[in-house]
């Protein structure tokens, strides 16, 4: 690590932090309140919020992980049975950013104006109003398990590096548990008071760190192998690794780009529209119109972001292998380890500061939703007559510090369990988590149906379980078809079936 001492980076890492905290002081003054901390009263300026939820939208799951998958194969058999070995998937995932946009259009049109109409806090009280009791708390309660297992899930890959390469080594010699409290502390820290009002600043400011981060990465890597800006960008081009569209090898093909179009837009629709996380900072704009300018401009820019980290990850095998350097068998270590041990020490820092930032940037704002879940959607915040008074400022602060136990909890699980790359466990779990909610907006939106809404807990529950069952025995039932991240549009076709299944009558009037 030459100059980059575990010492250094603790010490650029709390000047980060201290950083953190500033802006959430001083942007939480007079913010205590419930209001602000849920929506921050509704008072966002829209280019603000965009800029923060690019990082939101990536997570450190991405600066990690999409610059590693560049170089990841995989075997299949294609369309006419041939067994095809060592596929690279290089730039296939583009094919989903591109299938991002229209997902994000689909929000800016079809559910923005709804929740702003209905002046929503919590978007699953629209389940309520449409469905009923049951519905309500089902779809609440599937947002709750999907968001602490991606929250978590971003912040192990993060405890993971700080144990690796700053608190786990010599001086420090951190338990990984210790390390993991740290990180969930700090969040706590700066998000207490200010919740979304905060949160939709502190973003900003870590998009920036992250996507800085980036940018001076491949450049240090220029520097490295003594090339100029446009060398990179051909030396990139012309390598092994920039296939960007697949098609010759049919639907069996995990790349194939209808696969990954449709998986993309669906997952953009699920994973921002219905997630409480990412829909709270949007609720926070001034209006209706600023947050779907918000919504169809942080579409466009995540390709180019996108680009910009597939980018990386084709510079840093081509570097690896013009260097000898071995790579790790998990994908995931790649960055980190060229990063923190074969680059200068500058890069090294901007690193950590990129990993940091990007984790932080969604693990932050996962918090406050969760809490802001949890209080509206069961413990009816919103019904209550004085819902600010200081009992409930109180219970909300408990809510908070007993997510963040959670959080700590399942991080430390995860440290046990862990077995294959991280990015494909994030879509994995929200392909089954995500699902039921696919099914319970698409049957609200576009049917008139009513539905038996005691029954509706047992159809969401079973689409995952049914699912989970045709992916494990896929290529046995469906002539060697392997699911890949298009299972989230069949799980929540499932949902959407069962639903139709306990329908009983017509709404009368206006569907809401």
């Amino acid at each position: 690590m030459g100059q980059l001492t575990p010492t250094l980076i603790l010490a650029v890492i709390s000047g980060y932090f201290l950083l953190l905290i500033t802006v959430s002081f001083i942007t939480s003054k007079g913010a205590s309140d419930n209001a602000n901390f849920f929506i921050g009263s509704k008072q966002s300026p829209w280019y603000v919020v965009a800029f923060g939820m690019i990082g939101a939208s990536l997570s450190g799951v991405t600066f990690i992980s999409i610059p590693g998958t560049v170089g990841l194969s995989h075997t299949f058999i294609n369309d006419d049975g041939i067994l095809q070995y060592n596929k690279n998937v290089n730039f296939s995932y583009m094919q989903m950013v591109f299938g991002y946009l229209i997902g994000y259009v689909m929000i800016a049109t079809i559910l923005l104006p709804m929740y702003y109409r209905l002046n929503l806090t919590s978007i699953y009280t629209y389940l309520e109003k449409r469905f009923g009791f049951f519905s309500y708390k089902t779809g609440a309660g599937f947002f709750l398990l999907s968001r602490v297992i991606g929250a978590s899930f971003r912040l192990y890959l993060v405890a993971l590096v700080l144990d690796a390469f700053v608190l786990g080594v010599e001086p420090f010699n951190v338990p990984f548990e210790i390390t993991v409290i740290a990180t969930i502390v700090l969040i706590w820290v700066y998000t207490f008071r200010g919740g979304i009002k905060t949160i939709v600043w502190t973003d900003s400011l870590q998009t920036f760190c992250m996507l800085a981060a980036v940018v001076l990465t491949i450049w240090g890597i220029g520097n490295a192998m003594d090339l100029s800006v446009r060398s990179l960008v051909s030396t990139v081009q012309e390598s092994d690794y920039s296939q960007l569209f697949f098609f010759e090898d049919g639907w069996s093909d995990p790349n194939n780009f209808f696969k990954q179009f449709l998986a993309g837009a669906s997952i953009a629709f699920v994973m921002t529209g219905l997630d409480q996380d990412m829909m709270q900072k949007n609720l926070s704009c001034r209006n209706i119109g600023d947050a779907q300018k918000n919504m169809i401009s942080l579409g466009v820019v995540l390709i180019f972001v996108n680009i910009l980290f597939l980018g990386l990850g084709a510079l840093l095998y081509i570097y690896a292998n013009s260097q000898g350097i071995v790579i790790p068998e998990k994908t995931d270590e790649l960055f980190p380890m060229i990063a923190l041990e074969h680059l200068s020490p500058a890069v090294g820092i901007l690193f950590i500061l990129g990993l940091i930032a990007a984790a932080y940037s969604s693990a932050d704002s996962a918090l406050t939703s969760l809490t802001t879940s949890f209080c509206v959607d069961f413990l009816n915040f919103e019904k209550k007559e004085d819902a600010n008074n200081r009992e409930n400022r109180r219970t909300r602060t408990i809510v908070h510090i007993s997510f963040s136990i959670l959080l700590i909890m399942v991080i430390i699980i995860f440290k046990n369990l862990d077995d294959s790359s991280v990015i494909n466990k994030v879509f994995t779990a929200a392909g089954y988590t995500y699902g039921p909610l696919l099914g319970l907006y698409i049957f609200g939106f576009f049917t008139k149906f009513k539905i038996n809404d005691k029954l509706a807990p047992f159809i969401c529950i079973a689409s995952p379980i049914i699912c989970y069952v045709l992916s494990l025995y896929s290529t046995t039932l469906f002539y060697g078809y392997k699911f890949g991240f298009e299972l989230l549009i069949l799980n929540g076709l499932i949902t959407f079936l069962g639903l139709i299944a306990i329908s009983n009558g017509k709404i009368k009037g206006q569907v809401v």
